[in-house]
């Protein structure tokens, strides 16, 4: 029996539906997306990414956001129209969401992955869901064509090694965990077997338990993999290659990106759309901005504190060093305020 947690009419308040796809007969893959203001610049550029790097594909997009201003609607529009493709953008109610969990790193529209499962239960038997600091370098036609098993309720890939795995297992007293404990930003979901198993109904009712609450420090990442263990799928790491561009501030940072990636996950606080990240890393999103609608769109400036901290660092490691001594000066400015 199929069990939903959240109801299209208790958590949408409307829908902007971008459709210059036109008939071509073929059956979409789906790509979702649940991010809040700060992520919709990535956004727009991940989805171009992606039409990039697969011409062929027949692709329909989601975006599940509390905020989309006149300019992203132009903007959106533009990129369907651009690739003749389809986006849809659902404009959330999350106030129930607010009383959940969340921290300086994972704010309410974390949860937003529960709401899009839901969504197309009954409506889709797979989506792909990407976190919006994801850029696409090559073909996703494995995942189209990815087949489940009965039991498998998704397709993820592992985060970090096995030491980190039993860290997880242990805290999150989940023995399970020991074989692989996944990262959450990238999800194939099988729709039918989630909304059979209750995941979200399952889900929200252990953020909403302070004895689970007191264990978790990824919020619904952990409590994903609590729920899942034995019944997901790890697919290649060349779906999700996590990076920090932090890490370029380290004098032997290990770069795993190469030419058999096909999803880059820009983790940590640092984005490709950021004026301070210009770094090879970022040269799929940096090509897909250029063939998107966000090509005359500036990169972003710090907008506080720790932006500029880190702005600064990263200037100076680019031996841009009057910028460098601008950043830590507007820094400490921002810090005396």
């Amino acid at each position: 029996m199929s069990q939903q947690y959240f109801n299209d009419s208790d958590v949408i308040n409307s829908v902007l539906d971008f459709n210059h796809a036109g008939e071509t007969g073929a059956t979409p893959f789906i790509v979702a997306y649940g991010i809040d203001k700060n992520f919709l610049y990535g956004c727009g550029i991940s989805i171009a990414s992606i039409l990039l790097a697969n011409p062929s594909l027949a692709l329909e997009f989601h975006v599940f956001t509390d905020f989309f201003s006149e300019d992203d609607r132009a903007r959106f529009d533009a990129l369907a129209k651009q690739y003749s493709t389809r986006i849809v953008v659902s404009l959330i109610d999350c106030e129930k969401l607010k009383l959940l969990p969340s921290t300086k790193n994972w704010t309410y529209a974390t949860y937003f992955r529960f709401i899009i499962a839901d969504h197309f239960a009954g409506k889709a038997d797979k989506v792909l869901y990407l976190d919006a600091d994801i850029a696409c370098q090559g073909s996703i036609q494995e995942l189209a064509d990815l087949q489940f098993s009965e039991n498998e309720i998704a397709a993820v890939v592992v985060e970090g090694e096995s030491a980190w795995w039993q860290k997880r297992a242990v805290s999150l007293d989940t023995p399970g965990l020991e074989k692989g404990y996944f990262n959450a930003g990238f999800l194939l979901i099988n729709i039918p077997q989630w909304a059979k198993a209750g995941i979200s109904v399952n889900a929200i009712n252990m953020l909403r338990d302070p004895a689970v609450v007191s264990k978790i420090t990824h919020l619904d990442q952990d409590v994903l993999n609590m729920l899942l263990v034995g019944k997901t799928r790890f697919v290649d790491k060349k779906f999700n290659t996590q990076f920090s561009i932090n890490y370029e501030l380290k004098a032997q940072a290990v770069n795993p990106v190469n030419d058999a990636t096909v999803f880059i996950h820009y983790i940590g606080p640092t984005k490709p759309w950021h004026v301070w990240a210009t770094y090879p890393v970022s040269r799929a999103f940096l090509n897909a901005r250029q063939h998107s609608p966000w090509r005359d769109a500036a990169l972003l400036s710090p907008g506080n504190a720790n932006q500029w901290r880190y702005a600064a660092k990263h200037y100076f490691k680019q031996k841009k060093y009057l910028a460098g001594v601008a950043g830590y000066l507007t820094y400490f400015m921002h810090k005396v305020k």
